[in-house]
Parts: C-alpha cells; structure tokens; sequence
C-alpha cells in the first residue's frame, strides 16, 4: 500500500505529512526520522482500519480506449474525418 507524502523544512526542523490530511504528520529534526515516524502512524491507521486505500471507476477518455475497436463504422468515420482535416490544411 502507498501513500502520498510531503516533507517540508521549516526553522531546523522536517515535517512529513500525508497529501491531502495535513493533520496527520510528523515532526522531528531530520528528514529521515520525520518520515519514518509518519510511516509509523499510517501502519497503525491501517491496522486499526481508519486509513484505507480505495479504487474508484473513472468515466474519461482512458476508458474509451478499444471499446469501438469492432466497430465496422469506425473506419468510415475516421476517414471521414482525416479528409476534412487534409482539406482544411490545403486551404
């Protein structure tokens, strides 16, 4: 499982924090240790089942990729549409 994480500097001291919950970070006087520490409190979240990652379906031109591939139409239209383009650059 991955999360998404920042690290910020700020007056000598590191804080990694979760993208999205600034809440949920950690502070400490180094990079490493301010990372490893907000490694730690997300274990426990998911352990106890507060933090969970979740997939959602997403309605967008990636999901149109091969769904009119048997399409006998498609081929039609896009030559249909290659000639007007070719036309207007001719112009």
């Amino acid at each position: 499982m991955s999360f998404p994480i920042m690290v910020e500097s700020r007056e000598g001291e590191f804080r990694a924090f979760l993208v999205g919950d600034p809440s949920l970070y950690v502070g400490a006087t180094s990079r490493e240790a301010a990372v490893a520490g907000l490694k730690e409190q997300l274990r426990q979240r998911v352990a106890q089942g507060q933090l969970l990652s979740v997939d959602i379906d997403s309605e967008c031109v990636w999901g149109l990729a091969g769904r009119f591939a048997d399409d006998p139409t498609l081929r039609e239209l896009c030559a249909e549409a290659y000639a007007a383009r070719d036309a207007e650059l001719a112009e």
